[in-house]
């Protein structure tokens, strides 16, 4: 798993890309933009690129991904990283099936079947694994919500019946 994230994602609360980083030991955080310099990703060899673009996968693409590329930021600065990081260019794309639940989510999403970093990463994880893989995964993106509920931060507009 790499995690390419907007260097102003770093210290947000409601950055899902840290704790999918945290609950994940083989994960990778590249960070982009800032000071960082250039975003230097590690070799791609076999991977594939999440992002909401194309026909959504309906089955997990062959050959199976070594690596899943994910970019952490808002939907405007995520669409700029997609533009202009020069090696994810060539990288397959896997659209993610959209799946039609009732989720309040931290941020607001643009159009349905955006979702968090975290989301994406437990879909594409039960798309390649199975449930038991991403369930867990699911269940911390839940209490992350509540808690950020809980100190009465979370934003108008962001429930979601059609993840």
């Amino acid at each position: 798993m790499v995690i390419v994230r907007h260097h102003l994602e770093q210290h947000r609360s409601s950055n899902s890309g840290r704790l999918a980083h945290f609950a994940l030991p083989n994960s990778e955080i590249v960070e982009h933009g800032g000071r960082s310099g250039p975003t230097v990703l590690p070799p791609m060899d076999g991977a594939y690129l999440v992002y909401p673009i194309g026909e959504p996968a309906s089955a997990p693409p062959l050959p199976l991904p070594k690596q899943l590329v994910f970019l952490d930021a808002s939907w405007s600065q995520a669409r700029r990283m997609f533009r202009k990081i020069e090696g994810l260019r060539g990288l397959p794309i896997l659209n993610l099936p959209h799946e039609v639940t009732k989720v309040v989510r931290m941020r607001a999403a643009p159009t349905v079947g955006h979702v968090s970093t975290l989301e994406a990463i437990a879909r594409a994880l039960r798309l390649l694994e199975g449930d038991a893989v991403a369930r867990p995964l699911e269940e911390l993106f839940g209490v992350a919500v509540a808690r950020v509920i809980a100190t009465g931060r979370i934003l108008a507009g962001s429930e979601d019946s059609d993840a």
